[in-house]
């Protein structure tokens, strides 16, 4: 990322230095104007794209708490792998010693059906599903940083223009008023002007107002929304489409949403597999001895439990899992249906976004530049009012700010499609 550099000091500069000389021409001093957009957050920390990503990655809470959570899925599954427990069992018949008959046994249940495998198989497409969830969210994370930090590098460029044109706009109101006293224009011309005056204003107070906005959306990805943070870096460098955006059949199989989604059927899957499993009942066998006190006779006990499925044979869970596996299916196709109408989209955005600054930078801008220096040269020959030189410097200022505005729709659909492909 290149360092900050403010597009609209430029601009400014060339704005400032006509006017002035108009103003001059009526015994106006110039006003000292700072045209740095950094103005309204001194002594503020200046970080750029890298740092912003990597520190919302360190120190958001969601990040954390996905962490705690695949730390979670490693707990099911090893509890997944377990073995169920024997059981220990005494009985005594009679509580006379001499007449007593005592049983000692061990119940030892048996999973049949593959009970184990397919559990442990569940938890371990859930351990996998958990972990895409955090990649997905640190994907996710990374574009909202992306947006928001361009977000405010044109909100510090919206600024600047903004301070220049009320700088502007006040030498404009000083100038006019000195016309009028001196006689030389009606005034109508100062009213005008006044109004273009108190315009400006407002268009500053909501370009500091839109600056705060921006600095709190991003300093909040790092959990101190109250910080004020300055970004460095440059707009003006154009976001490109990316080739795997270009050839969309198959990239967004790969997208972490598409992985996740695609987890998501193995899982369900899995959990259906279990379900399946169930249909075979466990049996418990049971081993021992009993002690027949009165006979003085030891016997060895054998047994063994099976449950009969006449009634229950896990039908209802089986269908309902099976039905859930279908649906992570259909949502998958969804996903994939949503990805591409949004990829086209945030796509079409981006070119469209693309073209429109050219077009500024090569037409509107210095057409926008020609005219106000036309107007300029035209009313120091006095073949021009000034008011047609305060339209052309409104002109000027407006091309400015569509520029600004696709430059920040650029950056905003990159970032989009950043986030869908996982970049």
């Amino acid at each position: 990322m290149r360092g900050f550099q403010p597009a609209g000091v430029a601009l400014a500069c060339l704005l400032a230095a006509p006017l002035a000389t108009a103003a001059a021409t009526d015994l106006v001093a110039p006003v000292a104007v700072s045209m740095s957009g950094a103005s309204a957050i001194a002594a503020t920390e200046r970080v750029t794209l890298q740092q912003a990503v990597a520190r919302a990655l360190q120190t958001h809470p969601a990040l954390a708490a996905a962490g705690y959570e695949v730390a979670a899925s490693e707990g099911a599954l090893d509890q997944a792998r377990r073995l169920r427990n024997p059981e220990a069992a005494f009985t005594t018949e009679d509580v006379r010693r001499d007449r007593a008959t005592m049983t000692a046994q061990l119940n030892i249940p048996l999973e049949l059906g593959g009970k184990r495998g397919a559990r442990t198989r569940a938890a371990e497409v859930a351990r996998d599903a958990t972990a895409q969830d955090a990649a997905v969210l640190q994907a996710e994370l990374r574009a909202d940083v992306t947006r928001a930090f361009f977000d405010l590098v044109i909100a510090q460029e919206r600024l600047t223009l903004a301070q220049a044109s009320d700088a502007l706009a006040a030498q404009a109101e000083s100038a006019a008023a000195r016309r009028v006293q001196a006689g030389k224009v009606s005034p109508v011309e100062q009213t005008k002007a006044g109004v273009a005056r108190a315009s400006a204003a407002i268009e500053l107070r909501d370009a500091n107002a839109e600056l705060r906005v921006a600095q709190r959306a991003l300093a909040a990805f790092w959990g101190t929304p109250s910080a004020a943070p300055e970004a460095d870096g440059s707009a003006e460098t154009l976001p490109v489409v990316p080739l795997e955006a270009r050839q969309a059949t198959g990239t967004l199989e790969n997208t972490p949403r598409a992985i996740r989604a695609r987890l998501e059927i193995d899982r369900r899957q899995a959990l259906a597999n279990v379900e399946r499993s169930k249909r075979v009942p466990d049996v418990t066998l049971t081993v021992g001895a009993k002690r027949d006190s009165a006979a003085n006779n030891n016997m060895a006990v054998l047994g063994i439990a099976v449950p009969l499925p006449l009634f229950d044979r896990n039908q209802g869970s089986q269908l309902e899992a099976q039905r859930l596996a279908d649906k992570a299916f259909e949502d998958y196709r969804a996903l994939q249906l949503e990805q591409n109408a949004t990829l086209a989209q945030d796509v079409a955005r981006l070119d469209a976004a693309r073209a429109a600054v050219q077009s500024l930078r090569q037409d509107v801008l210095p057409g926008a530049q020609r005219a106000y220096d036309a107007a300029r040269i035209g009313f120091d020959a006095g073949k021009f009012n000034f008011l047609d030189v305060l339209d052309a410097q409104r002109t000027l200022f407006q091309a400015r700010a569509q520029y600004l505005a696709a430059l920040s729709r650029a950056h905003q659909a990159a970032a989009g499609i950043d986030r869908i492909l996982g970049r």
